[in-house]
């Protein structure tokens, strides 16, 4: 099951985040087809946010024909996002794991890592498509 959790410097709104992550977790195949999503009380709870933030999440996600909701039962993923490329994802994590390290022991910080991926994966994207 998915575990949620709130970055309040990302800039997204708590319900994007969650949208986000449940987007991530079917790209990657950590969640499958048939997974059930924690409820709106366990992510409220959990979260410390308003239940209608998740409901919006939720929604947001049936409506992108991602979940579905069965009253009484829970929300159940219905369609991943993983795709044949998802064999090549360990290898690619092991080298970005060996980048996280030589970073941190370069001295950055957290923020100042992901400034930085962030910065050069945009500008990468930026390049491919010029």
């Amino acid at each position: 099951m998915i575990e949620f959790h709130l970055n309040g410097r990302s800039g997204l709104s708590p319900y994007q985040q969650l949208v986000q992550q449940v987007r991530h977790a079917l790209r990657l195949g950590l969640l499958e087809e048939g997974d059930r999503l924690p409820t709106v009380k366990e992510v409220a709870r959990q979260m410390a946010v308003n239940p209608n933030t998740v409901l919006k999440a939720y929604r947001e996600l049936e409506h992108d024909g991602l979940v579905a909701a069965r009253p009484g039962v829970g929300t159940f993923v219905t369609r991943t996002l993983a795709d044949a490329s998802l064999a090549a994802h360990g290898p690619l994590q092991k080298d970005l794991r060996r980048w996280l390290t030589k970073a941190r022991l370069a001295g950055l910080d957290e923020e100042s890592i992901e400034a930085l991926f962030l910065n050069t994966f945009r500008n990468a994207v930026g390049e491919d498509v010029a």
